[in-house]
């Protein structure tokens, strides 16, 4: 069965923006999977530690593999840009941090992957570029994306005009 998956996409290390870039060629190889759209890039300040600020986006997948599946492809494709995850750090700097942030309209608590992604709710810089990609997005709670956007001030976060292909 096909389903659309919203992914998340954050770099803050090792020129952010060519990393964002690189990803979305990666995602548009990951196996029964095809990339249909992807916002524009945002700079944003980071959650957590001191540490570079992030450039962001989001893309459309749609793609037959399961959940599961899907995440493992994304940490492949984290692992081939020099991901380095730290247990101690939870929200620290990195070179590539892609999230499933919705699939489809599947909810679930599972501890490997929890959908829709816990942060969706309240980031503006997943809100924003997800805005961009699907303005009349309906989410699997019910709530629809444009009020959480209304809902949510940009707080310093940019647009940014860097062309992506």
């Amino acid at each position: 069965m096909l389903h659309t998956v919203y992914v998340g996409l954050g770099s803050n290390l090792d020129n952010p923006i060519q990393q964002i870039k690189q990803a979305l060629l990666a995602l548009n190889q990951v196996p029964q999977t095809t990339l249909l759209n992807h916002s524009a890039l945002y700079h944003s300040v980071p959650l957590g530690p001191p540490q570079p600020d992030y450039i962001n986006a989001v893309a459309v997948l749609c793609t037959y593999l399961s959940p599961l599946a899907l995440l493992s492809q994304l940490q492949t494709i984290e692992n081939q840009q020099r991901r380095i995850r730290s247990a101690q750090q939870r929200w620290g700097p990195r070179t590539l941090d892609l999230d499933i942030l919705l699939y489809g309209n599947k909810q679930s608590a599972d501890p490997v992957l929890t959908l829709p992604h816990p942060g969706l709710y309240q980031r503006t810089f997943v809100l924003y570029p997800l805005y961009e990609c699907d303005p009349h997005l309906l989410l699997p709670n019910g709530q629809r994306l444009q009020d959480l956007v209304s809902a949510c001030p940009p707080d310093g976060l940019t647009k940014l005009s860097v062309v992506v292909s």
